[in-house]
């Protein structure tokens, strides 16, 4: 089941290659050499993120009744739910023991215990965001800020860790990478508002979910709270598609004219900007050197990937 979630195998055990983006573990280690350290030397702590990150994901995928990821059906689809969440908590287990790794590339015993900590706290935070997430769906009335509260826990807070470790592992130094980390926390809410706008408006093809997919879950992505604060005729239309038993394709392009005129897609796009402005500025002032050139280019992708 793991090997079939991180892609390297099918359905029947065959040799596959549908991994992710590894977006997590390459600022880790473009961190880790940013401030000055063999990329090699980060390895275990960039694999312990990506595990954390996969953990969620099979646990996501059974909360909210994703039968599909990437064009592959997901592990619970598969194999049912409750081997999808013993799935889960392996990897997170996996990677709390990859973790430990550190001290193989010679990082002294009290920075692998901070980074341990550091992982656990930020994986809590994590979850917290999960907790918030699907606490929106039956809440009724939420703020943009509510959103962006939980958006900065459930994705800002991994990307924080990613940044972290990878500055940690390098200089053992716990002031430069809570400064560093600062910049992936603002880049992680840069990406999932960025992220938002891809589950309303973004193509199939590239997103791998047809277009509007968080509308017929009724999910109340940044947009869609964003449309429901707008008031009035748009807030009435869109509380009315969320309050239906089942969501049509038409229901969808209602809620998605209304979003248009409230100029949900502009706000988020002007949001996701702001916020990966913050995050230069912090990793402006984290002292790096000249190896952040790579880690500005990820932030550049990650806000400027087409739909």
């Amino acid at each position: 089941m793991l090997r079939y979630h991180l892609g390297w195998e099918d359905a029947d055990g065959l040799p596959s290659s549908a991994s992710g983006k590894l977006l997590r573990p390459s600022l880790c280690l473009l961190a880790c050499e940013a401030a000055g350290g063999e990329p090699r030397r980060a390895l275990p702590a960039a694999a312990a993120v990506e595990l954390v990150h996969n953990f969620s994901l099979v646990h996501d995928d059974i909360q909210d009744r994703d039968r599909e990821r990437h064009h592959r059906p997901t592990v619970w689809a598969l194999w049912g739910e409750a081997q999808g969440i013993n799935a889960g908590d392996a990897l997170l287990s996996l990677a709390r023991l990859a973790l430990l790794r550190l001290h193989d590339e010679d990082v002294e015993a009290a920075t692998v215990l901070e980074a341990g900590r550091v992982l656990d706290e930020r994986t809590l935070e994590m979850v917290e965001g999960q907790v918030m997430d699907l606490a929106f769906e039956q809440a009724g009335q939420i703020t943009v800020d509510d959103c962006l509260a939980m958006m900065e826990k459930k994705t800002g807070a991994l990307f924080d860790c990613a940044v972290y470790l990878g500055v940690l592992a390098a200089t053992g130094d716990r002031q430069a990478a809570e400064k560093a980390g600062a910049f992936g926390r603002q880049l992680g809410l840069a990406f999932q508002i960025r992220d938002d706008l891809l589950g309303i408006w973004g193509l199939q093809t590239r997103t791998g979910k047809p277009a509007g997919a968080d509308i017929a879950r009724r999910k109340k992505s940044l947009p869609v709270v964003f449309g429901l604060a707008a008031g009035g005729e748009i807030s009435d239309s869109i509380k009315s598609v969320y309050q239906q038993e089942r969501i049509s394709e038409d229901d969808v392009a209602q809620v998605v004219r209304g979003l248009d005129k409230a100029g949900a897609q502009a706000f988020c796009k002007r949001l996701s900007e702001e916020h990966k402005a913050r995050a230069l500025t912090a990793l402006a002032s984290a002292g790096l050197g000249d190896g952040v050139t790579e880690l500005r280019s990820v932030a550049a992708f990650l806000v400027y990937r087409d739909y």
